[in-house]
């Protein structure tokens, strides 16, 4: 096995499509980092608030406005675009999004039957791809919160967007974790969504398509449960 890098970030979204909260350490299992996506804003037709539109997503526009926390005993808090907060536990937490979004009827529900996920567990970028980004729009300011990872691996950064060579490999990180990365991610507009000192630029996504045909990270599914922090080493077989 060769070590490729190291965990230099890990996020978790406890609702689908809301901000998340940075994470220094987790515990991973089949469905991925614990509470990741666990919850999702669901519209009167059952579809779940994304930032696109598909059979079973609904684009719902100011969701990236919400930041979602977990209470240790995984009760979500949502943080509205007024800075009031309120649990995922709560009656009023379902008209205080509806009226944050401005979308009458929709309900903050957690998973059951249908996956939140877009298509696997992990979502998983580098370092070099995100200096790599930046450098394509130097005028727009880039970060992982634009592209909505769960881990973040440091390596070289000359490297270019060493994750695509991954394709088809394990991971081996932490205590005992082994990840299979699976398919690369297609990128859709949230990547040009404003949110926190982050502005709104349509040539975030622009750039992704003329460089990278769309493409950005790379998926993952848990081949073994370990736990992850920040710091372990990354190695490839």
């Amino acid at each position: 096995m060769n070590n490729v890098g190291t965990v230099d970030a890990l996020w978790r979204y406890p609702v689908k499509s809301m901000g998340g909260e940075q994470l220094t350490q987790a515990p991973v299992d089949v469905r991925g980092i614990l509470g990741d996506r666990l919850y999702a804003v669901r519209d009167t037709d059952g579809k779940l608030g994304s930032g696109k539109n598909s059979r079973r997503f609904r684009r719902m526009n100011g969701l990236l406005d919400f930041h979602a926390t977990y209470q240790p005993d995984l009760t979500p808090v949502i943080t509205l675009p007024d800075g009031r907060t309120v649990r995922g536990d709560e009656e009023q937490v379902h008209w205080a999004i509806s009226d944050g979004l401005d979308i009458p009827g929709v309900t903050l529900v957690k998973e059951s039957v249908i996956s939140h996920f877009d298509q696997a567990p992990l979502h998983l970028v580098t370092t070099a791809s995100m200096a790599w980004l930046a450098d394509l729009v130097p005028m727009v300011g880039v970060d992982e919160r634009r592209v909505r990872p769960n881990l973040v691996v440091r390596v070289d950064e000359s490297a270019g967007r060493p994750e695509d060579a991954w394709l088809g490999h394990e991971l081996h990180i932490g205590t005992h974790l082994v990840i299979e990365i699976v398919d690369t991610v297609d990128r859709c507009v949230m990547v040009n969504t404003g949110q926190a000192e982050l502005e709104d630029s349509g040539d975030v996504l622009r750039a992704i398509s003329d460089e990278g045909d769309l493409l950005f990270g790379v998926y993952a599914r848990v081949a073994v449960p370990g736990r992850i922090k920040v710091g372990d080493d990354v190695l490839l077989s």
